[in-house]
């Protein structure tokens, strides 16, 4: 695992692993700024953290550069908190284990958390030398941007002194973003009274696993399958001809993550258990390898006999929760008219849990237009709410619009290309960045969206791609030293 501190750029590399070494999902991150408060204090960098949880550094000009605009390099500490079904990690108290695979960076059966540790790893190797030339610094760190972005919500509008913002959160090298979607949380929460078990049935548990899963904003229109959508097709086959009754559902485990694993548990009159196995199951089984023959390469679906449990959904409510789950939308709703390769409302079904006499549903729609965010949410809240459930809203996030006249992009475009010999594209992403929320705070700060390479961020595949790595350094010192005069 150690063999990554020796990768170069090794300013880099060395820093991230001390990052993989601490514990930091989001929503547990405080042995992760205490060592960043540490860290810094053990250089004689300042820093502090505030009430919402963002570590903030700063360090002052390198000698004649004291007339540079100052710059703040963002990012967020939190990694999304993912693993294989059969991992025993445990993301509170485990340090993640990486390994070297060709000209890639993985972890062994978790998330990396290059996403967005990269970031963080190129400030502390940025802030703690001093033959880098830059104007002054802030270091801007963020809480919990995976779940709630709650460390740039909460951030005070007085914090920053900077004019220029380099937002260190893209994932592929070579590309500069300057626009992003917002997006908001959709609740959907239904209280049922439970009812005995037909002490004649029998049971079974259905699991589809080994999906890609990925990220709901980035990786959102690559046709991958999503655990819960495909349940929700076969439990409502199941429960239609083979007079099966839904007991549990336990689909996806975080908003922002396409679900690659959900299993239910069934009950239903034992002489149709044979017929339930090689007609629905088998059946499905041939479909979803069909549609997702060129995606979904590991795609597997279970059926075992378990013991049944005592209690169970009644079953016009069961029927009323799975139709709320087929009609719920997922996936791309439209595209950018102007830019057609660049999703601009989606919708992600990522977490569904029914049992013990509650359903609770959690989607992420995103969009870079108000109004479609508003009609996607609303298309949803419709299934819902026929369904009889109560839908509430949270941690709703402003896009993030772009600025054609942009000082600093000008800037970059030449820098990239001075240094590489190619240009560096300029676009939108589908994915929420900090960028909308704390523009909102800091209207006047010029900004711009860029790192190295990473492939299935939010999944236990997530990678980094080494060369890509040392380019990015590059191309960050080069930025660093041609930023403009005030």
């Amino acid at each position: 695992m150690s063999e990554i501190k020796n990768l170069q750029p090794q300013a880099v590399w060395k820093n991230f692993y001390l990052l993989t070494q601490v514990p930091r999902p989001s929503g547990h991150l405080e042995k992760a700024q205490q060592f960043l408060l540490d860290w810094a204090k053990e250089r004689n960098i300042e820093a502090f953290k505030d009430e919402a949880g963002n570590i903030i550094m700063r360090k002052a000009a390198s000698k004649g550069y004291e007339d540079r605009k100052m710059v703040v390099m963002q990012g967020h500490i939190d990694m999304v908190p993912q693993k294989t079904k059969e991992s025993t990690h445990n993301f509170e108290t485990d340090p993640i284990e990486t390994y070297v695979d060709g000209e890639w960076v993985k972890a062994k059966g978790t998330t990396l958390g290059s996403d967005d540790g990269m970031a963080v790893a190129t400030m502390m190797g940025i802030l703690e030398d001093d033959t880098i030339e830059h104007g002054p610094l802030e270091c801007l760190i963020t809480a919990d941007e995976e779940t709630t972005m709650y460390g740039a919500e909460n951030l005070a509008s007085d914090t920053l002194q900077g004019e220029i913002l380099l937002n260190l959160d893209n994932e592929t090298e070579g590309e500069m973003v300057i626009g992003s979607a917002g997006g908001v949380d959709q609740n959907a929460v239904l209280e049922y009274q439970e009812e005995e078990t037909d002490g004649g049935d029998a049971a079974v548990k259905v699991v589809i696993k080994g999906l890609l899963g990925g990220h709901s904003g980035l990786e959102i229109n690559q046709g991958r399958a999503n655990a819960n959508k495909l349940m929700g097709r076969l439990v409502q086959d199941a429960m239609a001809n083979f007079e099966a009754r839904l007991c549990s559902w336990v689909g996806g485990n975080m908003r922002n993550a396409i679900p690659s694993h959900a299993e239910v548990v069934l009950t239903l009159p034992k002489e149709n258990v044979a017929a339930l196995k090689e007609d629905c199951i088998a059946d499905w089984k041939k479909v979803f390898a069909d549609e997702f023959a060129f995606v979904e390469k590991q795609l597997e679906l279970l059926c075992e006999d378990v013991e049944r449990p005592a209690k169970q959904v009644p079953a016009e409510i069961g029927d009323n929760l799975v139709n709320a789950i087929c009609a719920c939308h997922n996936g791309p709703m439209r595209m950018i008219p102007e830019i057609p390769d660049v999703v601009e409302t989606s919708s992600n079904l990522g977490i569904v849990e029914i049992g013990n006499g509650i359903a609770k549903f959690t989607v992420l729609v995103r969009s870079s237009r108000d109004s479609m965010r508003e009609c996607c949410a609303e298309t949803n809240e419709s299934a819902f709410s026929m369904a009889g459930m109560k839908v509430t809203y949270a941690h709703q996030y402003p896009a993030w619009q772009p600025n054609p006249q942009s000082e600093i992009v000008a800037l970059m475009q030449k820098v990239y290309k001075q240094l590489f010999g190619t240009d560096n594209r300029v676009g939108v992403v589908h994915a929420g960045l900090e960028c909308g929320v704390i523009g909102a705070k800091y209207p006047k700060m010029d900004m711009v969206s860029f790192g190295p390479t990473l492939r299935s961020p939010h999944t236990p595949n997530e990678r980094c791609n080494i060369p890509s790595v040392e380019r990015y350094w590059q191309f960050v010192l080069e930025t660093l030293k041609e930023t403009p005069k005030k």
